[in-house]
């Protein structure tokens, strides 16, 4: 289902799916929105037709997205309140000029942007490392060029692993947005190949605290950790779909190769 296709359909329709998506009863949001039953369900049947303030009043208690909550005002007749910029618009320039700190001075440990589809946005030069040898076209994608069998899947040490990781990010963010094209992405990646079992709940083994990305490079192993971070305070729908994933050395070997590389 495409963008146009939500928000064409009635303001009603469309609040009730968001509401059964996040398993809320009628009698759930409306305490939590601190609105009666009687109009929630007015609303949901179209016998009632909300305000403005009231679509972003109840898009802000089911916690929808920027881009859902534009969404929302379109199906009751308003116009978005929150700008899409593109990332070379001159609004975005400390933004742009921020990554380029953040991925510049990450070198030479690697480090992605990618937007809501992850698709690359951008990165810095450590991420050679990892997209050595991976089929150019798929790098446009940062799951794809990672669980490809002609991606870096082959040169993943614990790919099962690893596997489990990334698609359970992508299931949580599916939960979260309901974006269809995600759950079109999800879908080609469990047709990957996958030679090792993937846990279907990630327990720590003796000693371990997180889960580390295990990759052959230069006839060695290496082995890393990532921290994802997104911008603290949106209110432009591109800004909010951006994550910066930097990758960081999960024990003193990776580490130590790293800085002799660079050096």
């Amino acid at each position: 289902m495409t963008a146009a296709h939500i928000y064409q359909r009635p303001f009603g329709e469309l609040l009730r799916q968001w509401r059964e998506h996040r398993r809320l009863s009628q009698l759930e949001l409306s305490v939590q929105a601190e609105i009666s039953t009687r109009h929630l369900s007015f609303l949901e049947t179209g016998r009632a037709n909300p305000s403005r303030d009231m679509v972003l009043h109840l898009a802000e208690h089911l916690d929808l997205p920027l881009r859902e909550r534009n969404h929302l005002l379109l199906a009751g007749g308003y116009a978005p309140v929150y700008a899409e910029s593109a990332l070379d618009s001159p609004r975005m320039a400390a933004v742009c000029e921020a990554i380029r700190r953040l991925l510049t001075a990450h070198d030479p440990y690697p480090a992605v942007v990618v937007d809501r589809n992850w698709d690359l946005v951008d990165a810095n030069a450590g991420i050679g490392l990892l997209s050595e040898g991976v089929d150019p076209d798929l790098l446009a994608n940062v799951l794809r060029a990672s669980l490809h069998p002609e991606g870096l899947a082959p040169h993943i040490v614990n790919l099962g692993e690893w596997r489990a990781h990334l698609l359970g990010r992508l299931r949580r963010q599916i939960a979260v947005t309901a974006d269809p094209r995600l759950g079109e992405l999800y879908k080609e990646l469990c047709d990957y190949p996958c030679d090792q079992p993937e846990p279907e709940v990630e327990l720590p083994g003796p000693g371990d605290i997180l889960v580390p990305l295990r990759v052959r490079r230069a006839g060695r192993e290496l082995s890393f950790f990532s921290i994802v971070a997104t911008f603290g305070t949106p209110l432009d729908v591109t800004v909010s779909e951006l994550m910066i994933e930097s990758f960081y050395p999960a024990d003193p070997d990776t580490a130590a190769y790293l800085r002799d590389t660079a050096s």
